[in-house]
This record gives structure tokens, C-alpha cells and sequence, in this order.
């Protein structure tokens, strides 16, 4: 009989405790032991099991699990003599910033600083020892509520002394998702000021720090060493492109198959994997998303579990508010193809403003994208190594839809309707909807900068391809900017069956469109700016790609769009 699946718990004390179904990942202890690293900083996407595995590691060696080898009894690690001798022989120092999701800078200080208390709280009984002076006794109580920055900043540095002290022993340090407030503050407009808080605090903690051991940080993304680790010269990053630890978080398909087997769902190996494998780490190929795993084996039906347990806010303001350039390599992950940009796993949030390739680096952190290959040109700076990226599967592919359709919502009918319009090469209905969908949607795709007035046009074109590509994709291939007869065409609309009648009786036509803005120097109206377009279309030949493939020149709608500010103009033949 299959075990019973806990949703949502990340405690490794419970989950043994009930017997509830667990994939073993114990031999995490033994290779982050045997590496013998003093500060290890980990990344991998969220929900990937990183909370389990720090409960994991503080129940291995914590003394606070002193004699509780039962927890570990028939997994991987207890089979060695070797480290069960580890188990529950360290004062374990484990706190999380996983909650910490402030609006503002100080209220998410306020919300550091009341972890910090807690886990004073937890040690209060070491002061009732002899050991410690009437000025140390006072230092640990002014770890309270309203302490200064400058105590927050030093007090898991000397909460490592008070406990290694008293017990004879260095501290483990583990910090559960620490760049949680990074993002928050990135998203908020707080990022300089937090940087500067949690840079003091991790060079007290885990440099400037003799009474450490060892630590661990988990997290989603590698915040430039610049920014908050620049002091921190014993630090070992392991990322997604990383090759250690590649098998500790997420699932490998023997797993997932074997999870599947004990729970009769063998039958449904093929679609599993099409939906929830695809992640790379390191060379390991092949990695499941565990968070979408285990809800597919708990309700035995394909979803959107990982892509829905968030609200994706900072990728979608990144693509929606983003440049042309960043839609349209966005319209060719989508259509199935891959992209080739620049990778620098350090991430500066404060790039993400100005630094289009820095987004692709976020995605790729965030599990959102996958690596196919690599091309390491610069073994100095990072930012030069190119890498070939796809969508990580189609999870994520639909998340992406479903993103870009709400983008849309505001004008949904108008939407739908101008698609109806725009096969049926009604000119009137597509200039009623088309300026109702461009009234309520450009806004929408305004990047927020000073040159948005000059791009919005071209940022409304390719987010409305985008929203063409997921509406009509049972229906047509959607390209863009693509070469086609003597020239490059903005979109293109290839009906998947060329033959059937299957829309209102009829064949499905071939469409081909040309966005212009009108040009003041070379046209007075919009009247001549549409003209211009259509007569671009037939020039160009933008037609031989669709006749190529199969489409009758008479099935084919040229449709031109000129473009003055917010106002459409559309015509067609």
C-alpha cells in the first residue's frame, strides 16, 4: 500500500514520525560533509525541497535530536557507521527568511530582527549557566524588541559564542531561503538599504565568526557576491549550473518512476514527464519538479501545481513591462524554439532595469528555463558565456499562457472578437475591437522608462503577438520578424490544417501582417501609413513562405496596421 503524502510539510521530524512518503535524500549529509566546506551557499528553483532538507540537516546533527537515530533508521545515511556517530552531537542554529515579504525597508528589518528573537528565545536556557558574566547575560537580553540595527547585526555571531561555549562545540549555522527579502526589496524599492543592513550581518556571521563550524544558505538566486557576500572570501556557491549536489533537490526520473509505480500510476510515465521533468542541474538531466510530483501523486491528475503555488509577480512585471527584445525572444520559447543569450548566474536585482540579458539569467534561477547547451567564451567575466535556453516543460509552458492571456483581460471580449474579425477578414469589426484592445491594453506594455513613448507601439505589437500565439495555438503556427520572400514580415499566421474546413465551414486563411508608426516626415495620415504597410507585404513577398508550406495565394489576408500614439488604423486585402 502506498504511503500517505503530506502536502506542505517541510518538517523531516514529522514526515518520519507518521511514516508519511518521502524520497530519500540522506546522502545530501554525507556529501556535504565529505566536501568540507565552511560556508555553502545553495540555489535552486522554489518548492524544490530546500526547506525539507535543512529540517533534514538540523534533525542529523542537532543536539536538540540527541538519541533520535530513529528518524534516520532505514534510510541511505544510517547505513554507515561513519556519520551516524554525527547524529545529534552539534548546537544547530537554524532560522528562515522565507516569511519576510515587507513592503518596506523597515518592516523588513523589523521582521529579521524578530527571527533573530525567536531563535534567542529558543536558547534562553544557556543563561540560567555560570558560564557567562553579568555584561554577557545583559547582551543576550538586548536581543529583544526594538534592539538597535547594530545588536541585530552581531547576534547570531555571539549566540555562536554563547552556545559553542556551552556546549564544547563549534555551531552549524542554517539559513533557509536568505534572499527573500533581496527580491522583496528589489520589487519595493529598498534594495541599497537592505543590502547594506545584510551585508554586516553576514560578514558577523559567517566570516568574522570563530565559534562556526559550518553553514549552509539556501535561497532561489546568487545575489552578487558584490553586493551583500563581498566580504565573504570562504564562501562555495552551488548553483543550477553547478555539478555538485545535483541529485539533492528535486527528483530524478528513477525516483519519479519508482513513486509512480508504488502508487499504480505506471501507466502515466510518458505524460508525467512531459509535463513536470526538464530541469538541469549541472550534467544532471532529467530532474523532476518534486512540488508538482507529489500533488500529482496525491490527486492522480495533471495540473498546473508548481506553476499556480506562486504568483510569478516579479517574472511577469519583467516580461510585461519589458522591451520588444524581451517578448519576442519570449513569442520563440514559446513557439518551441530556443534562445541563445548571455548567462551571469550573479544576479543584480538592480540590473534588471537596465540589463535586458540579466532577466533571462533570473528566469534560468528560477526553474522557468532550462539549459540545452553552453558556451563558456570568458572564464573572467561570466556575463560573456552564452547559453542555449528552452522552456524547462510544459508546465511552464502553459503558466506562460495563462500569464500572458490575464494580460489581456481587461479587454477580453474585445480580444475575442477581434480574432473572429481578423479570420474572417471583417476590416470594420477589427478597427472597432483593435482600438478598444489598445485603449485598455497599451498601458499594460509601457516599460516605465523614458523612451517608452517611442517603444510603446512596438511593445504593444510583439505583447499582442504574444496573446495571439496562446489564444489561436490549437489553431495556427505564429511567427514573428521572420524572413519571407525579399524581406522580414512582423507576423505571420500559418493555419496547422491546411485542407479542413474547420472553422465556420471554411479553410483556415493564411494571414500576413505589417505594423507601421506613422512617419510624419513621409505621411500626413494613417490612411497613407496602412497603405504603406500593405504595399511593404506585397513588394516584399512576404507570401512565399506561406505558399511554401502549403497555403492557396487565395486563401491568403494581407491586413496593414498603422499606428499614431494610442489610435489604430487597419486595413486589408
Amino acid at each position: 500500500m502506498a504511503k500517505v503524502i503530506s502536502i506542505g510539510n517541510q518538517s523531516f521530524e514529522s514526515i518520519r514520525e507518521k511514516d508519511n512518503f518521502y524520497v530519500d535524500k540522506t546522502n545530501f549529509i554525507k556529501e556535504w560533509w565529505d566536501n568540507d566546506d565552511i560556508v555553502t551557499l545553495i540555489t535552486r528553483p522554489r518548492r524544490f525541497g530546500k526547506t525539507l532538507n535543512m529540517s533534514m540537516l538540523e534533525c542529523f546533527f542537532s543536539n536538540k535530536y540527541k538519541d533520535r537515530g530513529d528518524l534516520f533508521e532505514s534510510l541511505e545515511i544510517w547505513k554507515d557507521e561513519k556519520y551516524r556517530k554525527l547524529q545529534g552531537i552539534y548546537p544547530v542554529m537554524f532560522l528562515s527568511f522565507a516569511k519576510i515579504k515587507q513592503n518596506t525597508y523597515k518592516s523588513a528589518v523589523k521582521q529579521i530582527k524578530n527571527e533573530l528573537i525567536n531563535l534567542y528565545n529558543v536558547f534562553d536556557y544557556i543563561m540560567k549557566s555560570d558560564l557567562y558574566n553579568e555584561n554577557e547575560r545583559l547582551q543576550y537580553k538586548s536581543v529583544r524588541v526594538g534592539m538597535d540595527d547594530e545588536t541585530a547585526q552581531d547576534a547570531l555571531n555571539n549566540l555562536s559564542n554563547y552556545l559553542s561555549r556551552y556546549y564544547g562545540k563549534k555551531v552549524i549555522i542554517l539559513l533557509d531561503e536568505y534572499d527573500t527579502p533581496m527580491q522583496e526589496a528589489y520589487v519595493n524599492g529598498y534594495w541599497e538599504e537592505l543590502v547594506a543592513f545584510t551585508r554586516s550581518l553576514f560578514n558577523a556571521t559567517f566570516k568574522t565568526n570563530p565559534y562556526l563550524e559550518r553553514a549552509i544558505m539556501t535561497g532561489i538566486t546568487r545575489v552578487s557576491k558584490e553586493s551583500i557576500f563581498s566580504d565573504l572570501n570562504n564562501l562555495e556557491v552551488v548553483t543550477t549550473l553547478s555539478l555538485k549536489y545535483t541529485t539533492v533537490f528535486g527528483f530524478t526520473e528513477q525516483e519519479v518512476f519508482d513513486a509512480l509505480d508504488e502508487f499504480a500510476l505506471s501507466e502515466q510515465k510518458g505524460e508525467v514527464k512531459a509535463w513536470y521533468d526538464g530541469f538541469v542541474f549541472g550534467e544532471q538531466k532529467d530532474i523532476y519538479n518534486p512540488w508538482s510530483i507529489i500533488n500529482y501523486l496525491d490527486k492522480k491528475k495533471i495540473a498546473l501545481y508548481w506553476a499556480e503555488s506562486s504568483s510569478n509577480g516579479l517574472i511577469n512585471n519583467l516580461v510585461q513591462k519589458g522591451s520588444p527584445y524581451i517578448k519576442k525572444m519570449l513569442e520563440t520559447l514559446i513557439s518551441g524554439e530556443n534562445i541563445k543569450v548571455p548567462i551571469d548566474e550573479q544576479i543584480v536585482f538592480s540590473e534588471l532595469d537596465y540589463s535586458e540579458d540579466a532577466v533571462w539569467s533570473l528566469m534560468l534561477a528560477s526553474g522557468y528555463l532550462k539549459v540545452i547547451s553552453a558556451e563558456e567564451l570568458n572564464m573572467i567575466r561570466e556575463s560573456d558565456n552564452e547559453y542555449e535556453l528552452a522552456l524547462t516543460n510544459r508546465e511552464i509552458l502553459f503558466m506562460f499562457r495563462k500569464m500572458i492571456l490575464r494580460w489581456f483581460s481587461p479587454a477580453k471580449n474585445e480580444t475575442n472578437e477581434f480574432v473572429k474579425a481578423l479570420i474572417n477578414g471583417d476590416i470594420e469589426g477589427m478597427n472597432v475591437y483593435m482600438n478598444e484592445v489598445a485603449l485598455n491594453t497599451f498601458s499594460s506594455f509601457d516599460s516605465g522608462k523614458k523612451i517608452a513613448s517611442k517603444k510603446a507601439p512596438e511593445n504593444f505589437f510583439h505583447g499582442f503577438v504574444l496573446g495571439l500565439m496562446v489564444d489561436q495555438i490549437d489553431n495556427y503556427i505564429i511567427t514573428s520578424n521572420r524572413e519571407s520572400g525579399f524581406g522580414r514580415y512582423d507576423i505571420m499566421l500559418e493555419p496547422i490544417d491546411k485542407n479542413d474546413a474547420k472553422y465556420q465551414g471554411r479553410v483556415l486563411p493564411g494571414i500576413v501582417i505589417e505594423f507601421k508608426v506613422i512617419n510624419p516626415r513621409k505621411e500626413s495620415t494613417l490612411e497613407e501609413t496602412v497603405e504603406a504597410a500593405l504595399k511593404q507585404i506585397e513588394e516584399k513577398n512576404y507570401d512565399a513562405e506561406l505558399i511554401k508550406r502549403g497555403v492557396k495565394q487565395e486563401n491568403i489576408h494581407h491586413y496593414g496596421f498603422a499606428f499614431r500614439g494610442k489610435e489604430v488604423l487597419i486595413d486589408g486585402r
